[in-house]
């Protein structure tokens, strides 16, 4: 089952439909959480990473490879940038960016051929290393957290819609073609 033909279920667009709800409190709430914390506007630079890789995350189901590309060059944008400003802006991944990438990275994993899925994964866990290299904080914990679940649940979520598939092979197919 490939998550474009998912989306056309209501379970799908469900999904989705809470996903969007959770990111959108989450933004809200860390936008909160940045103002009453750092002050100024301090929380406008992580907000708008969460909102881009997340909308991606959304869009995941549409132009395979694209979104999760494109989430990984944004979410390694903002490491670089929070990085160089030093204490000037939080440290990124913001909590929900964090989120969006694992659901990228996940999916990714889930559908697309293995050569792909396996070099986005190690996009991912070059990443999450170099979240690493900035101290030990809750940001890299809640980052390998995520990245951990998504480099675990892509491949199992890929395992388990080909035993889906050869269940449903047709009467008189072989679910098994290796064999004579």
């Amino acid at each position: 089952m490939d998550t474009g033909e998912r989306r056309t279920r209501p379970a799908g667009r469900t999904f989705d439909t809470g996903l969007g709800a959770v990111f959108v409190l989450g933004i809200v709430f860390t936008a909160y959480m940045f103002t009453t914390s750092w002050g100024g506007v301090s929380w406008m630079f992580g907000s708008a990473v969460s909102v881009a890789v997340s909308g991606l995350a959304l869009l995941r189901a549409r132009w395979k490879p694209l979104p999760v590309c494109a989430g990984l060059v944004v979410t390694s944008t903002a490491v670089v940038v929070s990085m160089t400003a030093g204490d000037d802006l939080p440290q990124e991944p913001a909590p929900v960016t964090a989120l969006a990438l694992a659901v990228l990275v996940g999916s990714a994993l889930r559908t697309l051929p293995r050569g792909p899925a396996a070099g986005i994964a190690v996009a991912g866990a070059v990443l999450t290393g170099i979240i690493w290299s900035e101290g030990l904080s809750g940001v890299p914990v809640l980052a390998t957290t995520g990245m951990a679940a998504a480099l675990v649940t892509g491949p199992v979520l890929r395992g388990l819609d080909r035993d889906r598939r050869t269940d449903r092979a047709p009467r008189g197919a072989r679910a098994d073609e290796s064999r004579p």
